[in-house]
């Protein structure tokens, strides 16, 4: 099995910690970001290497900016 990119968990953690935070599922966080719904899940679980477009629609429907996706993920724990 193929291992995971530091940077995709650490970025599919951070996702997943706003999200929680914003009381959103998986599910409503991908209808504000304009993705399907797999596709959140995939990156939360580091699956998928996500693209700019894609980290600018989650960080939209997050209502966070870009940088507070890719900053270091202590600040979401």
């Amino acid at each position: 099995m193929k291992e995971k990119s530091e940077i995709l968990v650490k970025f599919g953690s951070t996702v997943r910690n706003l999200r929680i935070q914003k009381g959103l599922s998986q599910e409503q966080l991908a209808h504000l970001s304009d993705v399907h719904r797999t596709y959140i899940g995939m990156i939360e679980r580091a699956e998928k290497n996500v693209t700019l477009t894609s980290i600018q629609k989650i960080a939209s429907g997050l209502g966070v900016s870009i940088i507070d996706l890719l900053e270091d993920d202590r600040r979401t724990n």
